[in-house]
């Protein structure tokens, strides 16, 4: 599924409640990572990673192109959309997407996702460091060879 075809897709993952098995809903590539403490930002260096996004309705399922079998979950209570910036500045806008979250032995995650991106917010129990994960649609190889190239002079 191409990134255009998600936006789609995330409206119907409400009409799936109840579903019993995932789909593969989408992939994304990690651009960001990102540690905060004390207010100071500090990027941490990341290699490109994929990620490979499931869902059966009611959760989301993550698992990385290095270990399919292991997953992260996480259970979805918004699915009408999710805000941005303007393109251009201004405002909020909202596109459609959906968050969930994610609660495992005292850590809180956060997971916003639309059609464009996928961010990942971690907030540890006992620290006083978050972390932002950031990752952006992936574009599969047959849809970049599909846009014709502008023509040399």
């Amino acid at each position: 599924m191409t990134r255009h075809l998600l936006a789609p897709a995330l409206v119907v993952i409400a009409s799936t409640a109840g579903a019993q098995e995932f789909r593969h809903l989408v992939e994304f590539i990690l651009k960001s990572h990102l540690k905060i403490t004390n207010g100071q930002v500090s990027p941490i260096p990341v290699k490109p990673v994929a990620f490979h996004v499931y869902t059966d309705g009611l959760t989301i399922r993550i698992s990385t192109e290095n270990d399919p079998s292991a997953t992260t979950t996480f259970d979805i209570y918004r699915s009408d959309g999710v805000g941005r910036r303007r393109i251009g500045g201004g405002g909020i806008e909202v596109i459609p997407g959906l968050q969930a979250t994610s609660r495992i032995d005292g850590v809180y995650r956060h997971l916003r996702l639309s059609s464009e991106s996928l961010t990942i917010t971690t907030f540890p129990g006992v620290s006083d460091q978050t972390i932002v994960s950031h990752a952006v649609a992936a574009v599969r190889r047959e849809d970049a060879q599909a846009t014709p190239s502008p023509e040399k002079p």
